[in-house]
């Protein structure tokens, strides 16, 4: 039987028990006062020994950190194939990507092998520490980061473990099934590679007067490069964002991960377009990886003057649709991505959306998409579809644009992210 303790019943507060909250990557920044607070406030279970936690294939609603005693995953529980992979014990924890994705499936299941007591967290505490405590994203960020490292690490050693094994079985004619099961396995941990991707990105756009948001995104390969958000900094002003990090797949997909989550945490914190890229561009600096960097326009549109002031750093430039068949150039300065140099150049720009006109930004995925006959798609095409959509909400202008993309590129392969932002005035 799992009993759960009364939420008045706190552990002892001994500096062993903050040790063992202080080992858990999300919470390893907080002050011992938050540490405190969450000993006494998260709820606990005690377990007898057999007691199942959750089963493999469970929908993840949870995270459990050990206080005493000892857990064992498992995989195929309760079955003939039943196999120990690990004990947990005090310290140690289970479940923390249910935070990040919700109703994710357990990839094992938990049984207590001894007397246990745990804490859990759930979804709702999880975002009370985060109302409490901001920073706990940059946390999240870098644990999903070392999710995605240790899962694309793993996937392909497995693989060229295995084809170093199938190469020495070739003359005896080694069935492929295990084969079958590697690549089963690197595209489920793919697969989970884009929910974290697209778990980063705006599932609602916001609804504010006189103004509406339109969005579209489509990786090359199972996870991408390319980011964007849109979001609400008070009545009256929207953040806009789009973003392009060098290269494809899971590395430049952590990278972008990263980037946005330092991009919204900069922009929330408020601050002209210009500081809150330049800002970004000193964390990521920092981070010394030379071969990664982004493209990004980030802008704040104010409803009350129409004026949409932004800043780009080396990204493609956004398009403005003023009038039917008009499409405006804006003006622009030279710039460079961030993540290269401590210093760089931004293009800081304002420009009035007149009503009934809209802004579109893109990444380069669309202007360098190709037909089969080898030819690009191109900036001018872009303009001139734009120009017949006057009068459209932002989505549809989006679906438009992209629908005239995929038959321009009919069946040639897709080569980079293709990314579409838009914003209406009434």
């Amino acid at each position: 039987m799992t009993t759960e303790l009364p939420h008045n019943t706190p552990p002892a507060l001994g500096d062993e028990f903050l040790a063992l909250l202080r080992q858990i990557p999300l919470f390893v920044d907080l002050p011992r006062g938050e540490l405190k607070y969450l000993a006494y406030t998260l709820n606990q279970l005690s377990l007898a020994p057999g007691t199942i936690v959750f089963r493999e294939n469970d929908p993840g609603d949870s995270f459990y950190i050990v206080i005493s005693g000892s857990l064992d995953v498992i995989m195929a529980i309760d079955t003939p194939d039943e196999k120990h992979l690990a004990a947990l014990g005090p310290g140690e924890y289970i479940g923390e990507m249910s935070l990040v994705i919700p109703g994710g499936k357990r990839s094992a299941s938990i049984r207590a092998s001894t007397p246990s007591q745990l804490w859990v967290m759930n979804r709702e505490n999880f975002d009370e520490l985060l109302h409490r405590q901001p920073h706990v994203a940059y946390a999240m960020v870098k644990v999903m980061s070392h999710r995605l490292r240790h899962s694309d690490s793993t996937a392909f050693h497995d693989l060229r473990e295995k084809n170093r094994q199938l190469q020495t079985a070739y003359d005896e004619l080694k069935a492929t099934q295990e084969q079958v099961i590697e690549k089963e396995k690197l595209e489920k941990e793919l697969q989970l590679a884009a929910e974290i991707q697209f778990s980063l990105l705006p599932a609602i756009l916001p609804v504010m007067n006189s103004v509406d948001f339109g969005a579209h995104i489509d990786p090359a390969r199972s996870v991408g490069g390319d980011l964007y958000d849109v979001f609400q900094l008070d009545e009256y002003r929207a953040g806009v964002l789009i973003g392009d990090v060098a290269d494809k797949g899971v590395p430049s997909a952590i990278f972008m991960a990263r980037t946005h989550a330092l991009l919204t945490a900069e922009s929330l914190r408020g601050g002209g377009p210009g500081q809150v890229l330049r800002s970004v561009n000193s964390y990521l600096t920092r981070l010394e990886q030379a071969d990664l960097f982004v493209t990004v326009v980030y802008g704040i549109f104010d409803v009350r003057t129409g004026i949409f002031s932004y800043a780009r750093a080396g990204h493609e430039l956004p398009l403005l649709l003023v009038s039917p068949g008009s499409v405006a150039d804006l003006p622009k300065k030279d710039s460079l991505p961030i993540g290269l140099f401590p210093e760089i150049p931004l293009d800081e720009q304002q420009v009035l959306i007149p009503p009934g006109g809209t802004l579109l930004l893109f990444t380069d995925g669309m202007c360098d998409c190709r037909s089969p006959q080898g030819e690009e798609y191109g900036r001018d095409r872009i303009a001139a579809g734009l120009a017949g959509l006057h009068g459209q909400p932002a989505q549809a202008a989006c679906d438009a644009l992209i629908q005239s993309l995929l038959d321009f590129r009919q069946e040639a392969a897709q080569d980079d992210d293709v990314t579409l932002v838009s914003l209406h005035r009434d």
